[in-house]
């Protein structure tokens, strides 16, 4: 028998795929047919085939191990992001910070997520190296996030500490931004809500480590003294956080490899995206009505801050419709001259010519995120004086509430780790994404409206288990919706400009809760959950709008 044969067009020749070892990305590999053994020269070139030759027409079915390593960065990621959420505040008030300028502190975040967001999403899109597409941003991140975190602990200067929260935020965003995307990059779209529910797993299983960190080395015997500064349990947690975080970004770096453009080009989730408007050709037929009131609406909301004896943090919001508005004019002027290949023109014009089911989506978002942030905010108050009677923040009472509002947080964190991965994708692929998230928004707006009953603090880990439920649905369906029913092309700048949807919220509720608490509810901050309830209610209502898809949801 011939040793050697051709291998083009041989009638006996056919593709298998198999996994490329713990990558879980799929090579293709030929065989010659029953008896023939190909020659050694004519294997050796195969291996030399070019990664682009070997066409894929659909993304393969990807195991566990594969949906693991796509997303177990997230977990580094976010034990970084509950150490800052955890214990910036006190870093803050140990370097001399007043509590007044604590708020001020803290619009990092928000601020850094609705500008950092859309711009990596934006060039993540766009690019493509022999790293690949997702994957250097979300080194380059976790790198620069891990430094803040070995930084932040030795800030000797407020200053300091507070440019080290934007480098942190700022980094933290470019690592998180493409990982949303990156799912829907790798995942067929039947696979979305299995691989969005494990990212929540990890989202969840890192806010529970970050959270008790601090909280296990001290029972350890490490030293929580702040006398001299920062204290050694805190010092030592952010350490761990920045190891952690790097960590577990370079497992999802080094254990995936992302699809060529060629092979992109080849998947049938591109056949639609020939049909996509031209957004910055139609943002230079607009008017400038718009920009010019956006920009009077912030200007009035600035001017209303000392007539109304508003909080000022009312300016906050003031000034980021006035930023919006110049941002949207500048567009319209450049797209209008011609200049349409420019970033702000392309961010402005996907942002007015949204998908239908994004915008529907995003007064969901709206609602939702509404009802966390009035819980993470006014939790520690609520718990304190109607559980365990006390509204004095010095006394023993209020920080034994304080306390429990830690546990508390770590139930629905973990409850939101173990609905994702066991219950999540089966009810699904029941009964569809759309009435899952439905159901557990339901869930969630039963989880707020039981404070309003309960008083033994105990019985607050049921309303927790609600909270959970739901929290562990809002990170998963609305990007799993998204991913199947957005252009691929365009999947990280419509996944930034989503998140603006989640940062409105916080800035909305930190600037204008506080106000409205104040000359409705000045003794009673229950009320708050009331609200909280409501507003999860209506995202609930927000959702009956939207169209369930029609892949499936395994």
């Amino acid at each position: 028998m011939q040793r050697g044969f051709r291998r083009v067009g041989h009638p006996g020749l056919h593709a298998v795929r198999v996994r490329d070892r713990a990558r879980y990305s799929y090579a293709w590999l030929f065989r010659p047919p029953l008896g023939v053994k190909p020659h050694r020269q004519d294997r050796r070139a195969d291996k030399r085939r070019p990664r682009e030759s070997r066409v894929l027409t659909e993304k393969p079915v990807q195991g566990f191990a594969g949906l693991w390593n796509i997303s177990f960065g997230f977990f580094g990621i976010q034990v970084g992001f509950a150490l800052q959420n955890a214990n910036m505040s006190r870093i803050f008030q140990t370097l001399g910070g007043s509590l007044d300028d604590l708020s001020y502190l803290w619009v990092a975040a928000p601020l850094t997520g609705l500008l950092v967001q859309p711009i990596i999403g934006h060039y993540s899109d766009r690019t493509w190296t022999r790293f690949g597409r997702r994957r250097p941003y979300f080194f380059a991140g976790a790198v620069l996030a891990a430094l803040a975190l070995f930084v932040m602990p030795e800030a000797k200067m407020l200053w300091l500490a507070a440019l080290t929260l934007w480098v942190l935020d700022a980094s933290v965003n470019v690592s998180m931004e493409p990982f949303r995307a990156f799912v829907g990059d790798m995942l067929r779209k039947d696979q979305h809500t299995a691989g969005y529910a494990l990212q929540t797993a990890f989202i969840g299983a890192g806010a529970v480590v970050g959270s008790i960190f601090p909280f296990v080395l001290a029972h350890l015997g490490v030293s929580g003294d702040a006398l001299a500064g920062v204290p050694d349990t805190v010092r030592y947690s952010f350490w761990f956080g920045g190891a952690a975080l790097l960590l577990a970004v370079l497992w999802t770096v080094g254990n995936t490899r992302e699809y060529s453009p060629d092979q992109m080009a080849s998947f049938a989730e591109r056949d639609a995206e020939e049909a996509l408007p031209a957004p910055v050709r139609a943002l230079a037929s607009r008017g400038f009505a718009t920009s010019i009131a956006w920009i009077i609406a912030g200007i009035a909301v600035i001017v209303a801050v000392p007539e109304l004896a508003l909080q000022k943090e009312v300016y906050l919001l003031g000034g980021l419709l006035v930023a919006f508005g110049v941002a949207s004019l500048v567009a319209i002027v450049l797209a209008r001259g011609g200049n349409t290949d420019n970033a702000l023109s392309q961010i402005v014009g996907d942002f007015g010519d949204m998908p239908d089911v994004m915008k529907r989506l995003a007064l969901v978002q709206f609602f939702s995120w509404s009802a966390l942030f009035i819980m993470w905010i006014f939790s520690t108050p609520v718990v304190a004086q109607y559980m365990y009677g006390s509204s004095d923040a010095t006394s023993a009472a209020y920080n034994a509430g304080s306390d429990w509002v830690g546990v508390l947080f770590a139930v629905y964190n973990a409850v939101a780790a173990l609905v994702a991965l066991l219950i999540l994708p089966r009810l699904a692929k029941r009964i569809g994404r759309v009435k899952t998230h439905i159901a557990c928004l339901l869930c969630g707006a039963a989880g707020f409206a039981s404070f309003l009953f309960v008083r033994d603090p105990t019985l607050l880990i049921v309303s927790e288990v609600g909270i959970g439920i739901a929290w562990a649905s809002i990170l998963a369906m609305p990007y799993a919706i998204l991913a199947s029913s957005l252009p691929q092309a365009k999947l990280g700048i419509y996944m930034g400009l989503f998140n603006i949807f989640i940062v409105l919220p916080q800035l909305l509720v930190a600037t204008l809760m506080g106000s409205v608490l104040k000359a409705f509810f000045p003794t009673e901050p229950i009320w708050t959950m009331a609200f909280a309830a409501v507003v999860m209610g209506l995202a609930a209502l927000a959702m009956l709008r939207v169209p369930e898809t029609r892949d499936g949801v395994a």
